[in-house]
C-alpha cells in the first residue's frame, strides 16, 4: 500500500526531468531575425535661417497643437463632398451657424408628438394605414 504513492511520485519526477532536457533546441536569436541597416549621413545640412520676428516653430500654442492633432489641419475635400456641400447651400450658409443653433436664445418650434409619430412610422405603401377616429 505504501509503495503506490512512492511509485507515482517517482514516475512524475522522471517525466518532468525528461521534459526539461529532452529537445535540445535553443531559443530564437533576436539578432538573427533582422539586419540593421548601415547609418547614412544626409548629403546636405543646409538649414534655412530663421526670419526676424517670426515665431519659433516649437512655440506653437497648445490649442493649435490640439486642433492639428485632432483634425490634421485643412484638407482638400473630395468632388462628391464638395458637390454635396454646394447642394446643401454652402454659399448661403450663415457663418458660425453651428454655434448659434446650440445657443439657448435660439427660437425652436415644437412640432409636437404628431411629427415624431410620422417620422417613426414603419415604411410601406400605406395600405395598412388607418385614421384614428376620436370617439
Amino acid at each position: 500500500m505504501r509503495k503506490a504513492p512512492l511509485v507515482a511520485l517517482s514516475a512524475t519526477a522522471l517525466a518532468l526531468a525528461g521534459c526539461a532536457s529532452g529537445s535540445g533546441r535553443v531559443g530564437p536569436d533576436e539578432f538573427a531575425t533582422a539586419r540593421a541597416a548601415p547609418l547614412v549621413v544626409p548629403p546636405d545640412f543646409a538649414l534655412r535661417p530663421p526670419a526676424p520676428g517670426e515665431p519659433r516653430p516649437q512655440e506653437v500654442s497648445a490649442s493649435t497643437q490640439a486642433l492639428q492633432a485632432l483634425f490634421g489641419g485643412p484638407a482638400q475635400r473630395s468632388a462628391a463632398e464638395s458637390a454635396a456641400l454646394t447642394e446643401a447651400g454652402r454659399a448661403t450658409a450663415a457663418p458660425g451657424i453651428r454655434s448659434s443653433v446650440a445657443d439657448p436664445a435660439t427660437t425652436v418650434v415644437d412640432k409636437g408628438t404628431t411629427t415624431q409619430e410620422i417620422l417613426a412610422a414603419p415604411e410601406g405603401d400605406g395600405q395598412e394605414a388607418r385614421a384614428a377616429v376620436p370617439q
